[in-house]
């Protein structure tokens, strides 16, 4: 598939969660079964040289493709989750984002140093929940960590701009506008 083409699969809702955000709707992306598999392949792809030992997907459709690409590349499978969601000791860190502020949380244990960590999210817009991810992952101190998303909105400013030694990329790039 071509990126016009996997463009077409996503939905696009004004004003969502408030006015003035235009969100992008991965879920139709996901439904799609050739536009799902176009994409954990691409990603898939970008790291397979890349040794990944951990794939940590944020809560929630960053579980989606996330556990499919750990599948794929023989590594295990970490969620990065809402605070009281996780049964057993966490890790928690907490950050703004364009429209409140909120907390994320791993298990103390699903990472260790030796780790190659692939953090996966669906959209990466003012970089706030992925920040707060890589702060988060980087606390147990693994080997290497990487950051991917399915859609990269450019022309929002970075807020909470990612680490320059975390290695970012997206499938897509677009704009909210």
């Amino acid at each position: 598939m071509t990126d016009s083409e996997l463009i077409k699969t996503i939905r696009i809702v004004p004003d969502y969660p408030m006015k003035g955000i235009q969100f992008f709707d991965v879920t139709t992306l996901f439904k799609n079964p050739e536009a799902f598999k176009e994409v954990v392949d691409r990603i898939c792809a970008m790291y397979a040289d890349k040794g990944i030992t951990k794939v940590a997907g944020i809560e929630s459709r960053g579980f989606i493709a996330g556990a499919a690409i750990a599948s794929r590349l023989g590594a295990g499978f970490v969620p990065i989750r809402k605070p009281g969601k996780l049964p057993s000791g966490t890790l928690s860190e907490s950050y703004s984002k364009e429209y409140g502020r909120d907390t994320i949380e791993m298990h103390s244990d699903a990472i260790a140093p030796g780790d190659v960590v692939l953090i996966h999210d669906d959209i990466l817009a003012t970089g706030g929940t992925a920040s707060a991810a890589v702060r988060l992952v980087n606390r147990i101190h693994p080997k290497a960590v990487y950051a991917n998303f399915i859609i990269d909105i450019t022309d929002v400013p970075r807020s909470a701009p990612i680490p320059e030694n975390v290695p970012v990329s997206a499938v897509l790039h677009l704009s909210e506008r």
